[in-house]
């Protein structure tokens, strides 16, 4: 039996990456899958593109009445609603750490009877995430970080963010914001030894920063238990930890208010954007940014210099061509394995973790 994936489009706004690209998609269909593509203006990649590897093009949106046993395959959340879901989903749905309506997320797909393959929880045998945007994610975050610092020493606020064609235009332009370097940047990166630390590294390597000026720290250094006070003395804060559990915050806002004239920071990025997660490690903001509207200010009065936080939860998408290649390079050989996801480990992991969510989702909307 022929293996059928269908590709959705993308409804977040300024969304334009892709679960599957011309390149992973020709690669499925020389292993016999059969793809169909919703046509997407806002995609990196255009239609064509996938047209040209052999792949079945469609309406924009149309996945809701295809049928229910093609597996749906996407990157960020569905629109909120409560219509069920019968359809076996393969996206990132922020709702397995009790996110923003996360309960309510699951009970469509009771009620719809589908299933939900969350791309974050997709894991290897020792538990390490197949695929993952966490380099992007990091090297992006780091350069919006630069950007808003850039504006803040004129004492401006961060205008919208567009994509960049390439990492080489990215770097470029940051560099020039900053007058054509960072150097003399000092920044701290929390999470330093993971993907996306490593991009947040990279990032600030490129534009310049000395080594000494970025600051890296994993959990060796954050063991003692924040707030951190080292923290406050650097221009900008990157944090890209993956949290899993409670932990003391790095960074208060009485921290903050307490130090008065004395400190340093004035852009706080967290790319790992847990802002309605009970235990966001950052508690000074409230809400995700977007690229259009990529700073938040954090309320400290009139006494204290100003302090902005950026916290896009699609930060990769700054990078959407390169970033898209990579995770689904990365994806690919566990989408090969979608025919047998019936014994395939990653897949019946996955299938596991999703019913559990569900029944402890039932438990909070039962009470």
């Amino acid at each position: 039996m022929v293996q059928q994936l269908w590709l959705r489009c993308e409804k977040k706004a300024f969304e334009r990456r892709s679960a599957l690209t011309p390149t992973t998609a020709k690669k499925l269909i020389n292993a016999g899958f059969e793809i169909t593509v919703e046509r997407d203006p806002q995609r990196i990649f255009d239609d064509a593109e996938f047209d040209a590897v052999g792949c079945t093009l469609v309406p924009n949106n149309s996945w809701p009445s295809a049928p229910t046993d093609i597996p749906i395959i996407g990157l960020k959340e569905l629109p909120a609603s409560d219509d069920p879901l019968p359809h076996t989903h393969i996206q990132f749905a922020h709702c397995y750490k009790k996110q923003a309506r996360w309960a309510s997320v699951l009970d469509r797909f009771r009620r719809g009877g589908g299933t939900l393959y969350d791309l974050e929880f997709l894991t290897d045998a020792k538990g390490r995430r197949v695929a993952a945007f966490g380099f992007h994610a990091g090297f992006a975050g780091a350069a919006a970080g630069a950007l808003a610092l850039g504006a803040h020493r004129k004492r401006e606020r961060l205008g919208p963010l567009e994509p960049y064609l390439n990492e080489t235009a990215m770097v470029n332009h940051v560099k020039e914001v900053l007058g054509g370097s960072g150097k003399g940047v000092k920044a701290l990166v929390i999470g330093a030894l993971g993907r996306c630390g490593n991009g947040a590294v990279d990032l600030l390597r490129k534009i310049g920063l000395d080594e000494d000026d970025i600051i890296k720290w994993d959990m060796a250094e954050t063991a003692k238990g924040g707030p951190f006070q080292e923290i406050l003395d650097v221009d900008i804060f990157i944090n890209c930890i993956y949290l899993s559990s409670a932990i003391p915050p790095f960074l208060t806002t009485e921290q903050i208010v307490a130090a008065g004239q004395s400190r340093k920071l004035a852009i706080a990025v967290d790319v790992s954007c847990d802002t309605t997660n009970p235990f966001n490690p950052i508690p000074i903001y409230d809400i995700n940014t977007t690229f259009s509207n990529p700073t938040v200010p954090v309320e400290l009065g009139n006494v204290v210099p100003s302090l902005s936080v950026i916290s896009i939860d699609h930060l990769p998408t700054l990078l959407p061509r390169e970033a898209s290649e990579q995770f689904s390079a990365d994806l690919l050989p566990s989408l090969l394995e979608l025919p047998k996801r019936q014994s395939a480990r990653v897949w019946t992991d996955a299938e596991k973790l999703f019913k559990e969510k569900v029944s402890e989702a039932m438990g909070v909307q039962h009470t």
